[in-house]
């Protein structure tokens, strides 16, 4: 977020700028979306607070929704439509676990699984995943932390932020099996579902777990970020308790946001996802070309989402600049490109590391790296 920060300074000041440290589609909401929203300013649409877990036609939506890209059949009453993923993510460790609770989740990863879970009092046991699994939990990892001491939980995302790594569903299904063997709780992060380049939407976690708690969003498909809203699928069992706790921490989603949301799965809505997805696909080539005379190391396979991770050891050396925060930095002030250090993903090889966020597009990647080569040189 300084990087962020100093982004907004420099534009504010007249610089041209390329910010591909955010995970923040530009296209923005899909038209459909946005023609709802301002309906239901003026047509009589009750705007006031909805049930806790939302409104039912968008609970509606999302279990047809499901039906149509996973042939699951998924209950209405078992969506919960939360304050964006961050809100569920809130209800799901604040039902599941209790004080002390040990939860793995993988190493490099998205920092507010862990700063969540940290807040809540539960040990938080990082799976150092490497290149060589795909930089995602295995079997063998869990077995190692359960032999320390149990576990309570596995936090799963595929595809991941921030190495954009999916889960094959082999892999998913021999997890899954690990925790129902352990009574370990999965809760799957799949809000980058749709965002793939290897001919799969994503595997649902309920495909292989009636159990599992799933979570997702519409910020990153959709690009509807500031409309902030998300869902989780609940097991039957928790769907009481978690309902107790969202009503203490947020009463109801953003209302005019639900009503809006429910045109997101409109044809017209899908076609320009799919149109935006396509862009990041080819921005996603422009820096697979570029990889070797970048200098970047140890890529995380770019499977999906809008993300690429890689080590920059041998940049940072050359440069006799000490971390990628300080090398982002000053990329930043001499080029107006802005790249996350991994430091927040990875506390242990995230000084040595970078995430590219392809959420600008391709015209913009491919400029950027224009600029970040100019700047190499």
């Amino acid at each position: 977020m300084n990087i962020v920060a100093r982004v907004q300074q420099m534009r504010s000041q007249g610089h041209d700028t390329i910010a591909m440290c955010l995970g923040e589609p530009t296209q923005g909401a899909p038209a459909p979306v946005r023609r709802r929203a301002a309906e239901i300013l003026s047509d009589g649409t009750d705007l006031g607070y909805s049930a806790i877990f939302g409104i039912p036609e968008l609970r509606a939506a999302i279990a047809a929704h499901y039906r149509d890209w996973y042939d699951v059949d998924i209950p209405a009453e078992r969506v919960a439509i939360t304050t964006g993923s961050s809100g569920a993510f809130q209800i799901a460790f604040l039902t599941c676990f209790d004080a002390g609770d040990r939860v793995a989740l993988a190493r490099p990863g998205y920092g507010a699984y862990k700063n969540i879970l940290t807040a809540l009092d539960c040990e938080v046991v990082e799976l150092d995943c490497g290149s060589e699994s795909g930089f995602q939990p295995t079997v063998e990892l869990l077995e190692q932390a359960h032999a320390h001491a149990p576990l309570k939980g596995l936090m799963l995302a595929s595809p991941a932020n921030p190495t954009g790594t999916m889960i094959t569903g082999d892999h998913l299904g021999e997890l899954i099996d690990w925790c129902h063997e352990h009574d370990v709780q999965v809760i799957s992060d799949e809000i980058y579902h749709g965002i793939s380049y290897i001919g799969t939407r994503g595997e649902t976690a309920i495909r292989h777990d009636d159990d599992a708690i799933v979570i997702s969003s519409f910020s990153k498909y959709w690009a509807m970020t500031g409309w902030r809203l998300g869902w989780a699928i609940l097991p039957e069992g928790l769907r009481s308790p978690a309902q107790n706790v969202a009503g203490n921490l947020a009463l109801c989603a953003p209302v005019p946001a639900q009503h809006a949301a429910v045109a997101a799965f409109e044809p017209e809505s899908y076609a320009e996802c799919e149109a935006a997805v396509a862009s990041f696909a080819r921005a996603r080539d422009h820096v697979l070309d570029a990889t070797a005379e970048l200098g970047f190391t140890d890529m995380a396979p770019p499977d999906g989402a809008f993300y690429m991770y890689a080590r920059i050891d041998d940049i940072l050396e050359r440069s006799d600049l000490a971390t990628s925060a300080h090398w982002c930095q000053a990329l930043l002030e001499a080029t107006g490109v802005a790249l996350a250090p991994g430091d927040d993903f990875d506390t242990v090889h995230g000084p040595q590391s970078v995430r590219l966020s392809l959420a600008v597009g391709a015209e913009k990647t491919a400029e950027a790296l224009a600029r970040i080569l100019d700047f190499l040189r």
